[in-house]
């Protein structure tokens, strides 16, 4: 899968390494799906004991938890300095928790190697699960709407960047807006209604909400690691004298557009059309090293990286500009695609005649050619959240449960490809 069990460095890798050198001879490991899925390392089991302390009113005020994770036959995370236990410190979820307290115990047991991937998550989706399982239950022991107790116990948006009391510093977030756009989008005080009237005839009808916050984006190389190489990312663009653009990137796309995405960040950096901009991947013998696709971390990782590399294009191509228009690299502006001089814009050059003159005119105190690698080492994780409300019946006689109604709202970011996200 393209999922965080394949992280991991496996037994078979380090044998066909070692064949290949002894032998001299290319060495290619196979291994079936029965073989992939009764070896690789899974997210384990999880026996989560929380505990959530509040004032009468709702207000949370610590949070205690307890794990006992089962880490099957051996130990197959992605072999990371720091983080056994992976992220399930982010349990405080989108909750303004003063303390909190999490230990998790490790055991071995005779199932398939243990790891702490599951869906790329790094035990955030445990954590997900166990924050907003204990919320429902608060408020169903204060008699409050798990709605309004999770409205109420937020944390608020002027309160970012915000210190977690588990050490995670989460950058920005508006979990109100999202859970109260759910809300709206599904009528949320109307079926609270419906629901009661339904109660009241006998029939079940539930109503399920999740408000999460993730944490992705690996990662600060202070922080993350796999076999102690830092997990930084990579590009390398070079601008060739036609203009057109040939971008390499340290990571490989699997189906999420990154031929498109990235492309598209180079094009904005630069002024130029996507059409113009060769992405080139997986190739270890040309890409700039990093450190892969997982976690939700190409674009934050390896898309800052490409900024930047364009960034550097461009303030060398400035350089070409104030050189070629015989003026102070202080007295151009900048427009999309194109370099003028500040006072008149008639008189200026295209990113494309910049590239050209990189190659056939060059200023002398430059290297010729508009080339750039970058990279990056993000200063923090990124924190995308997002609220979610089911709506179910249930039929009393069977338990058989229809979903009728899914609304999700998500925090995206910066949204670089609309269509992607459709």
């Amino acid at each position: 899968g393209g999922f965080g069990k394949k992280v991991p460095i496996y037994p078979g890798y380090v044998c066909a390494v070692v064949a290949s050198i002894t032998t001299g001879k290319p060495v290619k490991w196979i291994e079936d799906r029965t073989e992939n899925l009764s070896s690789t390392g899974f997210g384990r089991d999880y026996h989560i004991k929380a505990a959530i302390a509040a004032d009468k009113d709702g207000t949370v005020k610590a949070l205690r938890v307890h794990t006992l994770a089962d880490h099957g036959a051996f130990d197959a995370a992605a072999q990371p300095t720091k983080f056994p236990a992976g992220l399930f410190h982010i349990c405080t979820g989108s909750y303004d928790f003063k303390h909190a307290f999490v230990d998790v115990d490790a055991v071995h047991t005779n199932k398939a190697p243990g790891g702490i991937a599951y869906r790329c998550s790094f035990r955030v989706t445990e954590a997900s699960y166990l924050i907003e399982r204990a919320m429902d239950t608060l408020a169903h022991n204060l008699g409050k709407d798990p709605a309004q107790l999770r409205l109420q116990n937020f944390i608020k948006p002027e309160a970012f960047p915000y210190r977690s009391a588990l050490d995670w510093t989460f950058d920005s977030g508006n979990y109100e807006a999202a859970l109260q756009l759910a809300m709206k989008n599904v009528d949320y005080e109307g079926l609270r209604r419906e629901q009661a009237e339904k109660r009241a005839r006998g029939e079940l009808m539930g109503i399920g909400i999740s408000s999460f916050t993730e944490i992705v984006g690996a990662g600060p190389n202070k922080h993350f690691d796999i076999a102690g190489i830092k997990m930084f990312d990579s590009c390398e663009i070079r601008v060739h004298p036609t203009g057109k653009i040939l971008a390499r990137i340290g990571v490989q796309t699997q189906g999420q557009g990154h031929e498109t995405t990235f492309a598209q960040i180079i094009a904005a950096e630069l002024g130029m059309s996507p059409d113009d901009v060769d992405v080139e991947h997986g190739d270890t013998d040309t890409a700039p090293y990093g450190l892969g696709t997982y976690a939700s971390r190409s674009t934050p990782v390896a898309g800052a990286a490409t900024a930047l590399a364009a960034r550097k294009v461009r303030d060398k191509a400035r350089k070409i500009a104030a050189y070629l228009l015989e003026v102070g690299e202080d007295d151009l502006e900048w427009e999309p695609g194109r370099f003028f001089v500040k006072g008149s814009p008639s008189k200026g050059k295209t990113i494309q005649e910049l590239a050209f003159a990189a190659y056939t005119n060059c200023p002398p105190y430059l290297e010729p050619g508009l080339e750039a690698v970058d990279y990056y080492d993000p200063p923090n994780l990124t924190y995308p959240f997002g609220s979610y409300i089911c709506v179910v019946d249930i039929d009393r006689g069977t338990g058989e449960v229809h979903i009728r109604r899914f609304m999700a709202v998500d925090d995206c970011g910066t949204i670089i490809n609309p269509m992607i996200i459709e």
